[in-house]
């Protein structure tokens, strides 16, 4: 499945930096949907959810984030703090002359649109999130180093493959051994993640070695090599996204959210991954039930890391059931 390049648009935002969308105009009165990808991904990975949720007529704006695909690709971490990179997702709405959108976030999508609730509340209908649940600002407050594991935010930063993404050399071991990573990304034996991104190193050395996996059999060869061209000359840019909070760039501008706004007050949608070996369901529960006041929809996948890949079907009958209720 490809997504017409016909349909992508390029917009610059106020602090200069020029991104690349996806974009599908809605028709009768349907709202704009934004989708937010995680890392490394683009928006190609939500490539069955535009053709699913544009066959029923909805709105779509679905960006390539900072650092990859067609956007622009700094490669100073500064340029990646979370309250900077929301404010690029208001200027792309704002350019299109949208005032609100329903917005679904992927993993660090989630973290981007949980930080967009925080400060741009005014331009959200409702959030749904897959993988990591809303992130409240203190989660991120603090440097890595110092941060406290509970039950409200599961600490993935201290996931071993952290250290290796957020070395300065490591866009070089992944671009020589692309396929290896990927192998271990889309690795069919999904209790691999335990033993290689978990422990410390672990990462680091199985890429290093261009060692190699089955890989799962819901991404079909031509896709991925779709979405591994669409990421030549990314993974530099895109790793900043790991560097912020290692270096603790976004403490203080997380501190600053004033506690009012901490809470969210639209419909939120989670979609728990049951098999995750990294983004685990049960934090993501919490959080969203702990800060998320108005209603709360969850609904659990029988899936690991890629739920919107692997059960897709599944995923779009559940998003489009919770869309039209809002």
């Amino acid at each position: 499945m490809v997504m017409d390049p016909s349909f992508y648009r390029s917009a610059t935002t106020r602090r200069g930096l020029t991104y690349s969308y996806y974009f599908s105009a809605p028709k009768a009165g349907k709202p704009f949907l934004l989708f937010a990808h995680g890392f490394p991904s683009t928006s190609y990975i939500w490539r069955y959810q535009v053709d699913f949720f544009k066959a029923r007529g909805f709105g779509l704006i679905v960006p390539d984030l900072l650092g990859v695909g067609g956007t622009e690709k700094p490669t100073n971490p500064i340029h990646y703090k979370l309250g900077l990179m929301s404010q690029d997702l208001v200027d792309i709405l704002d350019v299109e002359n949208i005032e609100q959108v329903v917005a679904i976030g992927q993993i660090w999508g989630s973290v981007l649109l949980s930080r967009l609730a925080n400060y741009y509340p005014e331009r959200l209908i409702a959030l749904a999130f897959f993988g990591v649940g809303y992130y409240p600002p203190h989660a991120v407050a603090d440097n890595i180093e110092n941060e406290v594991s509970d039950d409200i935010h599961y600490d993935f930063h201290r996931l071993g493959f952290w250290e290796f993404f957020a070395a300065p050399d490591t866009h070089l071991i992944l671009e020589k051994n692309i396929d290896s990573f990927y192998s271990l990304l889309l690795a069919d034996d999904i209790d691999l993640w335990n033993s290689i991104l978990v422990p410390p190193g672990a990462t680091k050395a199985w890429v290093e070695a261009n060692r190699r996996t089955p890989l799962v059999s819901y991404v079909p060869e031509e896709e991925l090599d779709i979405e591994k061209e669409r990421l030549k000359g990314s993974f530099e840019s895109s790793l900043c996204w790991f560097k912020v909070p290692v270096l603790g760039l976004d403490a203080a501008d997380s501190k600053s959210i004033q506690p009012e706004n901490f809470t969210i007050k639209q419909p939120v949608f989670f979609g728990a991954s049951m098999r995750d070996k990294c983004s685990r369901a049960s934090p993501g529960k919490v959080a969203c039930q702990q800060y998320c006041e108005g209603p709360l929809t969850v609904k659990e996948f029988d899936t690991g890391h890629w739920p919107t890949l692997e059960a897709r079907n599944q995923v779009n009958a559940e998003l489009l059931e919770w869309i039209q209720r809002l």
